[in-house]
């Protein structure tokens, strides 16, 4: 029994292993990113069956391997059933699933502080009610998954002259990681966008804000602000990413559906 380990994790992607397997990538609880054999999954009798689905959180047991783990036993924790019913809810889940298979590691140390992270971000978008509580869940998915990864981004001082940024219009440079003042802006020629300081306050509240919490940017935000806020910390996680990213072109024509 010392080989085998039992975990929580969460269906991120799946591979055809052969005529009746899978290999299920996942992101566990204990052990960060991990990947598991699931036998006869293919099969209509499968005892692991719609378990195995994306976007679907498990108790497992595994079996430890040389190469790749075997799921001996999984228990549903939550299917996020809610999302399977809308589209939006779908392509935004696939969007942060992927962000923590690009950014996850294996043996991750900081894995049950990400695991419970995609948890609530999963579960709140599947509970949303509108497109703009989508949003607001996924941003602060986005802050809070690039704090976790060491990628914060600097959103009080500029980043080139280092004075601090107050109530003035200001410029994002993702390159740089953060702000600039109007003055340094003048000077650089890195890709660069103007943020209004307003932004970047809703910005700083949705990276210290629970899922739970409806502060005073949730309650003013509208979908507009919520998509624009969502483009640019997705230009920048795209930028940080060790990975490429294959559900953003998906991801941008399902929103034009």
């Amino acid at each position: 029994m010392q080989n085998n380990f039992v975990t929580d994790a969460i269906n991120l992607k799946s591979y055809n292993l052969s005529e009746s397997d899978k290999i299920i990538v996942m992101y566990s609880k204990d052990k960060g990113l991990i990947r598991g054999v699931a036998k006869g999954v293919k099969k209509p009798k499968s005892k692991l069956g719609a378990r195995m689905d994306l976007l679907v959180a498990n108790t497992l047991m595994l079996h430890k391997g040389k190469n790749l783990d075997t799921i001996c036993q999984a228990e549903v924790l939550n299917t996020f059933k809610k999302t399977r019913q809308d589209i939006d809810k779908i392509f935004y889940s696939m969007y942060v699933t992927e962000v923590v298979h690009n950014f996850g590691l294996e043996e991750d140390p900081g894995s049950e502080t990400i695991y419970n992270l995609l948890y609530k971000t999963l579960n709140t978008i599947s509970a949303a009610e509108s497109k703009t509580e989508i949003l607001i869940a996924v941003i602060k998915f986005q802050l809070k998954m690039m704090i976790e990864s060491g990628f914060s981004i600097e959103f009080d001082t500029c980043l080139c002259c280092h004075k601090k940024v107050e109530d003035e219009t200001m410029y994002f440079v993702p390159t740089l990681g953060g702000i600039i003042c109007k003055n340094c802006a003048e000077r650089v020629y890195h890709n660069k966008k103007q943020m209004p300081y307003k932004l970047r306050d809703f910005f700083k509240q949705m990276a210290i804000n629970e899922f739970e919490e409806k502060g005073e940017y949730e309650t003013k935000a509208n979908e507009k602000v919520c998509t624009v806020s969502f483009e640019v910390l997705k230009e920048y996680i795209t930028l940080k990413s060790p990975k490429k990213f294959k559900t953003s072109n998906v991801l941008q024509e399902g929103i034009t559906l």
